[in-house]
């Protein structure tokens, strides 16, 4: 297909109904969705029926959107408390698909979807898809693993929809992933950004320049990453990367969308999900601008509505710029869950990576171990060094980044730089922190 210009704002016949609604539109279709989606939990799942009972709390009470406020929370462990299905809102006939989490830390949480939700869903993949730059007829190289997992499938139904040719890799087989993006002429890649870090690498291994491959864009989501990480990937391929979120307990990926035309962050589809910030110690709604807990209450869903589901994902609410009827979320900080103590400093990952990358010969392949060797907990950095930084150079360089991590995070790290390819590769979701602490 003929060379286009990625850049560039999308054109506005392309756009699809949702997109086009003006403000009183939205709000309007917003407060019925969300009407109908308290309803529907009140009456077809116990669990939401007793929590909205407890509240003191009937659907027909919901009149506004201030009244949202008063509804009760939902978090990851109501899910497994009702394990497999007893958050489903449709007879289990009805539900043609279920996804659900890998369960590391206890019960998996399950979701469901129907006919309508699965649709849904595609159309929504499709929107994120051409927001980053795809068009119909672009060849996508999926690498987000398939299965229980939301990515893999996500991503595909929507690049079907919207009219690419879908290349359905998965994770792993490096080596394979490279050669098909060269064979196949692939132009978007969707995959988590810490592997196709992966993929990058073992281009160059191979004699490759990433700059020079038909990618042209990527689309890197379920995981945190950093505008650093972006510089880094575009440096060296000279693609678009963009930013795209989603959670499998309010849909998967596809809820909002980084566009390409201004990068700056993520347009949410509040055509679909009604988001909220809050405080995440006191749970009071927080005003647009603020940064806080990441709040979603589902409004097209029927399989599995939720109701103000805590993601645990920080971040602020911003005006809309390119699609400019809804509101952007900023690139995600860290997770609440994912936050480290260290001496009394609140440290995430993704702060490490902010100052990994300002290091001269270090990568974005790190990990956070935390130890307690006696009364402190510690904090130790180990990250790979540039294959062209001469062994003699790793002590500077890690004194370099432990340095700028005291003077810009305010935290003590050890930093031990390892030769490349020394840490462990993930194929998917990054593993950044392991906490090697006494229970």
């Amino acid at each position: 297909m003929t060379e286009r210009f990625l850049g560039e704002a999308c054109p506005a016949e392309l756009l699809d109904e949702g997109e086009k609604l003006s403000a009183d539109e939205l709000k309007a279709r917003q407060l019925a969705g969300l009407r109908t989606t308290v309803r529907a939990a009140y009456e077809n799942v116990p669990h939401y029926r007793a929590a909205l009972d407890g509240a003191g709390f009937a659907p027909d009470d919901l009149k506004s959107f201030d009244d949202l406020s008063r509804l009760p929370f939902t978090t990851k462990q109501d899910l497994r408390d009702n394990y497999p299905f007893g958050m489903f809102a449709v007879p289990r006939s009805e539900v043609v698909r279920v996804h659900a989490s890998s369960g590391t830390t206890g019960r998996p949480t399950v979701v469901g979807y129907t006919r309508a939700d699965i649709d849904n869903w595609a159309n929504l993949i499709a929107r994120s898809i051409r927001a980053a730059g795809g068009r119909a007829g672009d060849v996508c190289h999926v690498a987000y693993g398939y299965g229980l997992f939301t990515g893999g499938l996500g991503a595909h139904y929507g690049a079907e929809r919207l009219g690419c040719t879908v290349v359905p890799v998965s994770g792993g087989m490096t080596e394979r992933q490279v050669d098909l993006i060269r064979d196949f002429g692939a132009r978007i890649i969707m995959v988590t950004p810490s592997y196709f870090l992966s993929i990058v690498d073992e281009m160059v291994a191979r004699g490759m320049d990433p700059r020079e491959t038909s990618l042209r864009v990527g689309i890197f989501g379920a995981e945190p990453w950093t505008e650093q990480m972006r510089t880094e990937v575009e440096s060296r391929t000279g693609m678009h990367a963009v930013d795209i979120y989603g959670l499998s307990e309010v849909m998967g990926p596809g809820v909002a969308q980084e566009c390409v035309e201004t990068k700056d962050g993520l347009h949410i589809w509040e055509d679909h999900f009604y988001p909220e910030i809050i405080d995440p110690v006191t749970g009071e709604v927080l005003p647009d601008g603020e940064v806080g807990e990441l709040v979603f209450t589902t409004l097209t869903k029927q399989a599995f509505p939720v109701l103000r589901y805590r993601t645990r994902d920080l971040t602020r609410l911003l005006p809309g710029t390119a699609r400019p009827g809804m509101r952007r979320m900023e690139k995600i900080t860290g997770r609440t869950d994912d936050m480290m103590i260290v001496r009394g400093v609140n440290v995430f990952p993704t702060q490490i990576e902010e100052q990994l990358l300002l290091v001269e010969g270090l990568t974005p392949h790190y990990l956070c171990i935390l130890t307690r060797p006696q009364r402190l907990d510690e904090l130790t950095v180990q990250v790979e060094a540039a294959p062209d930084l001469p062994t003699s150079s790793y002590a500077s360089a890690a004194s370099a980044l432990s340095r700028r991590v005291k003077d810009r995070v305010g935290v003590t790290a050890a930093v031990e730089v390892l030769p490349p390819h020394a840490l462990e590769r993930s194929l998917g979701k990054a593993k950044r922190i392991r906490d090697d602490r006494p229970r």
